[in-house]
């Protein structure tokens, strides 16, 4: 089997993380540095074998979801390209250990992967605050930071020689979430976010957009990570009366802030940026779930007008899956992405090597889908458009 067993992650919740190397996100960098700058120099090579690509995202706990998708996309891709004999001779291995999304966490086990496991490249890492806290560890031992699951600018500007954008930014999906309400004649808005790096990524998108249009913020209201305690926030957001509110949080938090809401008597419009996983908002929901909307930034996943829609229907089908999302439509397009960047490089695959490799992609062509990457750019795209739950929780394109 091609796939380490930490590729397919036990979901138990709360289940304990192994903590050994590093206690906290300080010390991830300030004990983590030294070692990996000279690490990045001797250990910079896959084995004759095996490419060892690292992720480190939530498979338990309250954002569990997200993880799960995205993996079983680029798992999934990953099995293709082994069936059909590797990259140049060596089969892709996807070791993926759980961070709960934990930051702490997040960083001992990027160091864990980097060390011990000997990762060419990081991968589909979920969330703004667990990737700031990878960051560090990941620059110094100069390795591909690919594919991270967050819109925030921190990993967009000033460039990093290291990080690699498969996604929009959240000011890109800002830009379109307010074009669209536009359309409808919103006139108002409030926003309820996360209160942690992701949240104010998103907020700060949110402003920057609305100022170059005739919307106004009327509200704002926070939860805090992990918490579903949102009565606070639904009567502030309440007692506004805002046309429409924007949401960027986890699917929990916002599902929980809708079900509220709605029961309050709010009839207005609910959007909510991609990271919330369309999925699994529209689980959390259920009956509730029907006209709320949702900024994707990947294809449709049920669709078929490309060859990367129907590349991805046939992988999930053949590899025995029954549900779509657009979870695992972009780890899919991720890991096909790198695998493109690892061919690129050559039998000789270094991080440093795949890194320039992976600059050459200039308007590369994923099947109907571009991305681009180039020595002065590193983010990949800034496709975005819109989708809502219908009926049955079912999505309407």
């Amino acid at each position: 089997m091609p796939f380490s067993q930490t590729t397919r992650p036990t979901l138990q919740p709360d289940s304990p993380i192994r903590r050994s190397l590093l206690v906290s996100c300080t010390a991830a960098a300030s004990l983590g540095l030294a070692s990996l700058s000279s690490f990045a120099k001797e250990k910079d090579k896959p084995g004759d074998d095996t490419i060892v690509i690292g992720q480190s995202a939530p498979f338990s706990g309250p954002s569990a979801q997200l993880g799960t998708e995205f993996n079983l996309g680029a798992r999934i891709c990953f099995q293709a390209i082994n069936e059909g004999g590797g990259i140049h001779g060596r089969k892709i291995e996807l070791r993926a250990k759980d961070d709960a999304y934990d930051p702490q966490t997040t960083a001992s086990n990027t160091a864990e992967l980097l060390e011990q496991d000997h990762a060419v490249a990081l991968f589909g890492y979920v969330g703004t605050s667990t990737t700031l806290a990878a960051l560090p560890l990941a620059v110094a031992a100069q390795v591909p930071f690919f594919a991270p699951v967050t819109g925030a600018e921190a990993l967009r500007q000033p460039l990093n020689r290291f990080v690699f954008n498969v996604r929009a930014s959240y000011f890109d999906e800002a830009e379109y979430i307010l074009d669209q309400l536009s359309v409808t004649g919103t006139k108002s808005i409030a926003v309820f976010h996360q209160n942690d790096a992701y949240g104010k990524a998103g907020l700060d998108a949110m402003t920057k957009a609305k100022a170059k249009r005739s919307l106004a913020i009327v509200a704002t209201a926070t939860v805090e990570r992990h918490s579903t305690d949102v009565g606070a926030a639904a009567k502030a957001l309440q007692a506004a009366h805002p046309d429409a509110i924007v949401l960027i949080s986890s699917y929990t938090s916002s599902a929980t802030l809708i079900k509220e809401m709605k029961k309050a008597g709010y009839s207005g419009q609910f959007v909510s940026v991609s990271f919330v996983g369309g999925k699994a908002l529209a689980d959390e929901l259920g009956s509730s779930g029907a006209g709320v909307m949702i900024s994707e930034v990947v294809p449709f996943p049920w669709g078929k007008a490309s060859a990367l829609q129907n590349e991805y229907a046939r992988a999930m089908q053949k590899a025995g899956v029954p549900g779509m999302s657009f979870g695992s439509m972009e780890g899919f397009l991720a890991a096909k992405t790198l695998v493109e960047g690892l061919r690129r490089t050559g039998r000789d695959l270094t991080r440093t090597k795949l890194a320039a490799a992976l600059e050459t992609m200039s308007n590369w062509d994923a099947g109907g889908f571009t991305v681009s990457f180039t020595p002065d750019n590193h983010n990949g795209s800034r496709f975005v458009e819109m989708t809502m739950i219908g009926a049955g929780g079912r999505f309407v394109h």
